[in-house]
């Protein structure tokens, strides 16, 4: 049982939910675990787009890890539809999984964020705070019965829940971009961060472009890292996927995959090594807690 969380180092635009969401899809489909992917955004949701048609989202019946669940659910899923269950009863697994979306049976399933949250009365303010303030407990309910729960962090969640909720990781995955500036500015604030210096901390740049000077060997050596960065390369085939609900079916695909002349491959070996990287450093930190 962990908790990955995706973050970003600053609110700029690094890819961090199409790196979350092709690690998380292979990661369920080449490993045997149960997956839960939670999203804190209260913008379009990108997740979704990833996974599900639009008129999938009217749908009432959800299939979770606990088996069918034929109760008539509020017609909005995600964190949207809990938060208006959820009162005074302490949340739990079996509520959560209601609110799901299911990729997979028992292997992938995700809770949609208040996308598109609309902030025009103090009142439609104060809801959407209470909705992100449930996060850290849904995280915590989540990460007793979920193998691993995957955690795409925003800055719409305040910084108390933002900072309960990377101290409840197990591994945080902070998204950095490409762009030099981006690179500086991390190292400038990396010896006075804990969390940058943290053995749970991994680096990783998103819609990756190999042909830059500022490629992931430079940027670990820049910054000095042990490790090399890993990253997820921009793939035309992937963010089209991610527009048409396709990203479960693509990665299927991919599975089989074994021409390494083909363009796709160095995506698939970046994916598969940011994967792997993720999984060993939770046995490295699981060992030492041990």
């Amino acid at each position: 049982m962990s908790v990955i969380t995706f973050v970003n180092h600053e609110n700029v635009e690094t890819g961090k939910t199409m790196s979350l969401a092709a690690i998380a899809t292979n990661m369920a489909i080449e490993h045997n675990n149960r997956i839960l992917v939670i999203s804190t955004t209260d913008k379009r949701d990108k997740l979704s787009n990833c996974f599900f048609q639009e008129e999938d989202k009217k749908r009432k019946m959800n299939l979770g890890i606990f088996g069918p669940n034929a109760k008539s659910l509020d017609t909005e899923n995600g964190i949207k539809g809990l938060g208006k269950m959820y009162r005074s009863n302490k949340i739990t697994p079996e509520i959560i999984t209601n609110y799901t979306k299911v990729v997979f049976k028992e292997r992938l399933e995700i809770l949609l964020g208040n996308e598109e949250a609309r902030y025009d009365t103090d009142a439609m303010r104060d809801e959407n705070k209470r909705l992100a303030s449930l996060y850290p407990s849904v995280v915590e309910a989540a990460s007793h019965y979920y193998d691993r729960v995957f955690v795409d962090l925003d800055f719409n969640v305040s910084p108390e829940a933002r900072e309960t909720i990377i101290k409840q990781s197990d591994v945080v995955v902070l998204n950095l971009s490409q762009r030099f500036t981006n690179i500086k500015t991390f190292l400038k604030t990396k010896e006075e961060n804990p969390l940058l210096l943290s053995p749970k901390t991994l680096l990783l740049i998103g819609r990756y472009d190999k042909f830059s000077k500022f490629n992931s060997k430079n940027i670990s050596r820049y910054l000095k890292e042990k490790n090399q960065v890993l990253t997820i390369p921009y793939n035309t085939l992937f963010f089209e996927a991610a527009e048409e609900a396709a990203v479960p079916d693509l990665f299927l695909r991919f599975k089989k995959f074994n021409d390494q002349e083909d363009r796709n491959a160095f995506f698939i070996q970046e994916v598969r090594r940011a994967t792997e990287n993720i999984i060993y450093r939770l046995q490295e930190i699981q060992a030492n807690i041990i």
